[in-house]
């Protein structure tokens, strides 16, 4: 196959993985949920139970959103640096497996962890500690070291955190799943308000990417200060959250929260129109979408605005989680 060819055949997968995936999670996303129990507990452990699942629903949503974001970013962005490593392959298969592993964990309505999508999320979690080290590396080798040049134009040093905190969140949800009984905890901390720092130093992380890829950008559209503006915000609204104690509703979160969902897919379209004023527009697709703004980037602030909704909604059902 030529390179052309192949250019073109692996960003049309990286685009048809990704919508296929937004449109698998957004139908889990309206699914009902249920028990399939055939005999039925008392209606206190009914509840607790339907709690812990959905926001493990939620969290896997959120985790398979993310993993989405990378296995479409990755495509594109390592095709463009010719897989000169072949382990630059890695977070490619890593992010598709997440994010098959997360769909399934949306369709379960089982309150029990899965040994399969616990091993996968760490999988995850593995991968994007080791691609942070390879891309630091990547950076730090060229000449010059670590000056802003290289920084800019180098390996993006933030990129594969992002397939860290979908495994993260993924085992964050299988912790929450198994808690049907009792109080949710993660590693012997209230699972609600710890899935919400994880969330908001995430957001905190994601917003300096985009501040440094939109910088040099010049900002020379106005909306792309909004990355870099309204997720600090939700990133102090959920560690408010986190750090507060019980009883608060937390009302304003939510609907920040919400507000980041919208961007993150807003970013989409955003970046579609910078991909369209390249030369050539769309027709030139397959140049332009490697030369032009990330498309699936935006994404990753959707994902963990939502896993940070179902932290709210967990410490919400659950005011000591």
């Amino acid at each position: 196959m030529s390179p052309p060819a192949e250019r073109d055949l692996l960003a049309l997968a990286a685009i048809a993985a990704s919508g296929v995936a937004l449109v698998s999670l957004l139908s889990a996303a309206s699914a009902p949920a249920g028990s399939s129990g055939p005999r039925r507990a008392p209606r206190r452990i009914r509840s607790g139970r339907a709690a812990t699942v959905k926001t493990a629903q939620e969290l896997n949503r959120a985790a398979g959103t993310l993993a989405a974001s990378v296995l479409a970013d990755s495509s594109v962005e390592h095709y463009r640096g010719s897989f000169k490593n072949k382990a630059m392959y890695t977070p490619l298969a890593v992010s598709a497996l997440t994010l098959a592993t997360s769909i399934h964990g949306t369709a379960d309505m089982r309150p029990f962890a899965h040994k399969a999508r616990d091993a996968t999320y760490l999988l995850a979690a593995a991968t994007g500690m080791i691609g942070s080290g390879f891309h630091l590396y990547n950076v730090g080798k060229r000449v010059g070291g670590f000056s802003w040049q290289n920084v800019f134009y180098g390996a993006p040093i933030g990129a594969p955190m992002a397939i860290l905190l979908s495994g993260l969140l993924g085992f964050c949800s299988e912790r929450v799943r198994e808690a049907a009984r009792t109080r949710p905890r993660i590693f012997g901390l209230p699972a609600g308000r710890t899935i919400a720092a994880v969330a908001g130093a995430g957001l905190l992380g994601t917003t300096g990417e985009a501040g440094l890829l939109h910088f040099r950008g010049a900002y020379h559209n106005p909306f792309m200060l909004l990355p870099v503006t309204l997720p600090p915000v939700g990133a102090a609204l959920l560690l408010s959250a986190a750090a507060g104690g019980s009883g608060r509703t937390h009302r304003f979160t939510r609907g920040w929260m919400r507000v980041l969902t919208a961007m993150g897919l807003a970013g989409v379209g955003f970046h579609a129109y910078g991909v369209s004023r390249n030369m050539g527009g769309w027709r030139n697709w397959s140049q332009n979408i490697l030369n032009g703004p990330p498309l699936p980037a935006p994404l990753s602030f959707t994902g963990l605005a939502l896993a940070g909704l179902a932290a709210l909604g967990l410490m919400r059902a659950h005011p000591d989680a």
